[in-house]
């Protein structure tokens, strides 16, 4: 019989997220991004930041910490509510850093030789 309470989380994972301020003066929230990006920096995992969120990864129990800090540290600064989309992956067959399966990807796409457009 499994012993729900003390089942481990996984060793690692990487997340994506989205974190939302929702009730700002205006529609911009690039200053509580700037926020959170000082905060991923600070924190010491691996992390990249793209148009509709960041990707972070390292072990499940400090990605999720950070991401409850990214909250705390929005709320600290007058938002009083956040909503958050959060994608997770882990597997167990290997240890893969999130830069590589983009590599991956790329490499596909550039055996597709020259005429293959690059969308902006």
């Amino acid at each position: 019989m499994t012993d729900y309470a003390n089942l481990p989380t996984p060793p690692s994972c990487v997340a994506d997220f989205c974190l939302i301020p929702i009730g700002t003066p205006g529609p911009s929230v690039s200053n509580e991004v700037a926020a959170v990006q000082r905060l991923m920096k600070a924190s010491g995992l691996s992390y990249s930041m793209h148009s509709a969120g960041t990707t972070v990864e390292g072990s499940w129990d400090l990605v999720m910490r950070l991401i409850g800090q990214a909250h705390t540290l929005v709320h600290q600064n007058g938002v009083l509510r956040i909503q958050t989309d959060l994608r997770i992956g882990t597997r167990t067959d290997k240890k893969q850093h999130f830069s590589e399966k983009v590599s991956k990807v790329e490499s596909i796409l550039a055996a597709d030789g020259p005429t293959a457009q690059k969308s902006s």
